[in-house]
């Protein structure tokens, strides 16, 4: 196993032991996303980075195509070798050779909607806050524009469709299942949301849940129908450890979310960024306090590594990957 947790101000890699290492910590990270040796790491101030032995060292790509901030990263789960890049401003960019080149998916900020797209921080722009290919087809994505849309692509970026009616606006993070097609799942500012209609429309199934500025969103591996949820009670207590309150929910299709206990929630804990296992319900988290795994989709949490670096406490998670054995 290995872990890539991406914080404000350091990429924290371990395999699960006590062996960890901090990376690239001369930048302001946004995401990361990884598959065998090879990871990626988005940043605010300095474009895409990309590691090809598990973490160890990183080099920039994507020089002279991807200018911007990079705010989301995919890989997509049938082709290792074709990796999805959004940024701010929004923009969608692809690379068909493991990121070698990349090419931007043009069409995008002319959808109708765009005029009402802005991110509250920096309310002259926008940007594409999560990308999540359909594990059926891989010509269809999910794309989330923070603040503003869930806007779709059936084509691999060709064309793209506009927001639908029923859809969240201020889309966090979507998760898809391969053992469920048609379904997707979204943690948004504005609550969370479900379709089983690939996101023709979408249900809010809200009982239970009394934190509603939601972040991150996870299924169990072994059932689709089991659902991980970390919100809070608006973007402070999200992201600001002053007056963090986070939680972390489950719930099963048909029954209300209940709060889940086990690993470090409440104040002074920011939002969970969660990721999917491989197998049974095993599901990982990282918070502020640190990394941790579940088993059983949540009943029961333990943490990963004995020390977390003193300066992590005081910063929020922006992404979370993990790969098998190497």
């Amino acid at each position: 196993m290995r872990l890539y947790a991406a914080m404000r101000n350091g990429l924290f890699v371990t395999d699960g032991t006590e062996t960890a290492a901090v990376r690239l910590t001369d930048h302001d990270l946004e995401c990361v996303a990884a598959t065998g040796e090879r990871v990626f790491c988005g940043t605010f101030d300095a474009g895409l980075f990309r590691s090809e032995d598990g973490g160890e060292s990183f080099h920039s790509v994507g020089d002279g195509t991807i200018r911007e901030s990079v705010m989301s990263l995919a890989i997509d789960p049938t082709d290792p070798d074709t990796v999805w890049v959004g940024t701010e401003p929004s923009a969608v960019y692809r690379s068909t050779d493991g990121g070698d080149s990349w090419e931007k998916r043009e069409g995008l900020t002319d959808l109708p909607s765009e005029p009402n797209w802005s991110f509250p921080p920096r309310p002259h722009t926008h940007h594409v806050r999560w990308i999540e290919p359909d594990p059926y087809d891989p010509d269809h994505l999910y794309v989330g524009i923070e603040a503003g849309a869930l806007v779709q692509t059936y084509d691999a970026g060709e064309t793209w469709e506009d927001k639908v009616p029923t859809a969240r606006v201020d889309n966090h993070s979507l998760t898809t299942h391969p053992e469920a097609p048609g379904r997707v799942w979204s943690a948004a500012g504005d609550g969370y949301a479900e379709s089983e209609n690939g996101g023709d429309t979408w249900e809010y199934p809200q009982e239970g849940l009394d934190r509603r500025y939601c972040w991150s969103v996870a299924l169990a591996p072994d059932d689709p129908s089991t659902v991980l949820l970390s919100s809070a009670t608006g973007p402070r207590s999200a992201h600001n450890v002053d007056s963090a309150d986070s939680a972390v929910y489950r719930k099963h299709d048909g029954e209300q979310w209940e709060r889940l206990d086990g690993l470090p929630t409440g104040e002074g804990v920011t939002r969970t960024v969660f990721a999917r296992g491989t197998s049974g319900g095993e599901v990982f988290a990282v918070n502020n306090r640190g990394p941790f795994k579940t088993e059983n989709a949540g009943t029961t949490w333990q943490g990963i590594v004995a020390e977390w670096p003193t300066e992590f406490e005081r910063m929020t998670a922006r992404g979370l990957a993990v790969v098998g054995e190497r």
